[in-house]
């Protein structure tokens, strides 16, 4: 009796029109059985947001091929996987979460303010694993031809040798170049930060809004970290997780804080 294929749930924070999520989907479908539940609206840097006080609206699309069964949803990226895995396919769990390939770098900070990583780690909070794709590349056009290779060789990686619980890979590729990719480096994320800024403007109607800035700094000269390897054309991958308790702390402020006494 032949192996059943891995069962892959897709998903991304783009938007289900996005490019990336065509590229990803293309590579999934040679490795195991797609469903893909994404956002039918663009929903980039909602972090792990989850829909409450609103309705939540789910249909069917076949913007894949009639081979793909997929959905688009009015809600964030972690909506999607939740309802992938309790409602549209309760009878199947996925063996893998991908969500991507986002359209932009996803590397130190930015994996807080991600919904493509936020989808991602909401796979690895109930303990499938999990990987989110990013290509240090903004535009809407661009050229994902040279992660196709290495999305499939993580990707069978993963599936062949598993991921410890609660774990999700953030995994960033390079903006093309004339060079080839130097290869995969196993990174911890780079501390850095983004200096916010707001841009006071007036509307056609006289009225002032803001519009969000900022720039990237950052001051971790370490050759260990994910900003190092894409800066150097390698793929970097973290491996992340949703605990966000500073384990090393607890003692000192038992031993610190007088109220405790």
């Amino acid at each position: 009796m032949p192996k059943e294929k891995p069962f892959i749930l897709v998903s991304n924070d783009d938007g289900i029109t996005a490019k990336g999520i065509r590229t990803l989907v293309e590579v999934m479908s040679e490795i195991g059985d797609v469903l893909v539940v994404a956002p039918d609206s663009p929903q980039s840097g909602m972090g792990h947001a989850i829909t409450i006080h609103t309705s939540l609206r789910i249909n069917r699309s076949d913007i894949f091929g009639a081979q793909i069964e997929a959905y688009e949803c009015s809600g964030t990226p972690a909506d999607c996987i939740k309802l992938g895995k309790y409602y549209v396919k309760t009878d199947r769990m996925p063996d893998l979460v991908v969500s991507g390939i986002n359209h932009g770098s996803n590397t130190s900070i930015s994996i807080l303010y991600s919904g493509t990583m936020s989808a991602a780690i909401e796979g690895a909070i109930e303990g499938t694993p999990a990987i989110g794709f990013s290509l240090c590349d903004y535009h809407k056009d661009a050229d994902f031809s040279h992660t196709k290779e290495y999305i499939k060789k993580i990707t069978l990686q993963v599936l062949q040798t598993g991921l410890a619980k609660g774990i999700a890979l953030n995994v960033n590729f390079p903006k093309i170049q004339e060079e080839p990719i130097k290869g995969i480096k196993i990174c911890r994320q780079a501390r850095a930060r983004w200096q916010d800024e707001f841009d006071e403007r007036t509307d056609p109607h006289g009225r002032k809004y803001l519009w969000a800035m900022g720039s990237f700094i950052n001051h971790d000269l370490g050759h260990d970290t994910d900003e190092w390897a894409v800066k150097n054309n390698y793929i970097s991958v973290v491996p992340s997780v949703f605990d966000l308790t500073a384990h090393r702390d607890i003692a000192v402020l038992n031993d610190e804080w007088e109220i405790l006494r």
